[in-house]
């Protein structure tokens, strides 16, 4: 009896894992070009590559290079095209930002803290 109520509960576990993953929140904050949001759910380091321009940075100066990108491409339009499987150790999703003149592809790959997923690495980049 104890068997099957340990693989109930770990079924339950297993399809809660998903919501975990700040998919909705990312796509809201990269919509309305909130850079302070987005660093909110990242590493204390986060590796950020904004057209070609690569570096690691501070929660704080990883804001400043989105706020800057934001600021001169306002978007139009967010959306995640594809969420990658969730691994034990993090995940991925790609996604498209519209401008009103042009479109950038965002990949941000998400690695897994304690219960719930920091953004490790985030690239805009045209397609």
């Amino acid at each position: 009896m104890g068997a099957i109520y340990s693989l109930v509960i770990a079924v339950f576990i297993g399809f809660s894992v998903d919501s975990e993953v700040p998919h909705t929140a990312i796509e809201e904050a990269f919509e309305s070009g909130n850079a302070k949001a987005i660093t909110a759910m990242s590493k204390e380091k986060v590796l950020i590559n904004v057209l070609r321009k690569e570096d690691v940075y501070s929660k704080a100066q990883a804001a400043l290079v989105l706020e800057s990108f934001f600021s001169t491409n306002p978007c139009y339009e967010f959306m995640f095209f594809f969420k990658g499987k969730e691994m034990a150790n993090g995940t991925f999703a790609i996604g498209t930002y519209k401008t009103k003149s042009n479109e950038y592809r965002v990949t941000v790959h998400l690695k897994r803290v304690g219960d719930g997923f920091k953004i490790e690495s985030l690239v805009i980049e045209k397609p």
